[in-house]
């Protein structure tokens, strides 16, 4: 995992695949496509740094089944300083797109005949990225007293090491006569 500096994204219309000749064609009609897209909002809450791999889309007689191996480094904040940094994550899909569209289908073809990569990419992106993602493994943190970066520079602020909650168990040990 690497610190990541923000750059611009590319429109997220890129993962939308206009399958309608798959859907001309008989069961059994296979095509495969290269993926390789630079920086990408799959939505809101997911940003690929790159989508890089190959997906074999098939045609049967329930919609295009999406096959394929694909690597994207997930960018995500730190857990401990907040920095963002790239998570690489690598999927193996597998899905079935139905057609014609079906209100109780997940995925679907649309009547246009196109198919929107983007809600499988980000469940299973989402899925495959770990919960703690350090920047990286010796990261030190943010200074709870004054939110300094310590992996930038040191702060100056006094290092209580109690839990505030359990300072009233402090003062009792200091008071108390020792048996030695």
């Amino acid at each position: 995992m690497t610190n990541y500096q923000p750059q611009s994204f590319v429109n997220r219309r890129v993962l939308k695949i206009n399958v309608g000749f798959l859907l001309a064609e008989g069961v059994g009609y296979q095509r495969t496509i290269e993926l390789d897209l630079p920086r990408v909002h799959v939505a809101d809450d997911l940003a690929l740094d790159y989508l890089r791999g190959k997906l074999r889309l098939s045609r049967n007689s329930r919609g295009i089944l999406v096959q394929g191996k694909l690597r994207m480094p997930v960018i995500s904040e730190c857990s401990r300083c907040l920095d963002l940094t790239l998570v690489p994550v690598a999927l193996e899909i597998e899905e079935l797109y139905s057609f014609p569209a079906s209100p109780d289908i997940l995925y679907s073809v649309d009547e246009t005949g196109i198919l929107d990569l983007a809600p499988l990419l980000r469940e299973e992106a989402i899925l495959a990225t770990p919960m703690g993602v350090l920047c990286r493994p010796d990261c030190a943190g943010l200074c709870p007293e004054c939110g300094q970066n310590l992996n930038e520079a040191a702060c100056d602020c006094k290092q209580n090491d109690i839990d505030p909650r359990l300072a009233i168990l402090a003062q009792l040990t200091k008071a108390a006569p020792s048996n030695d």
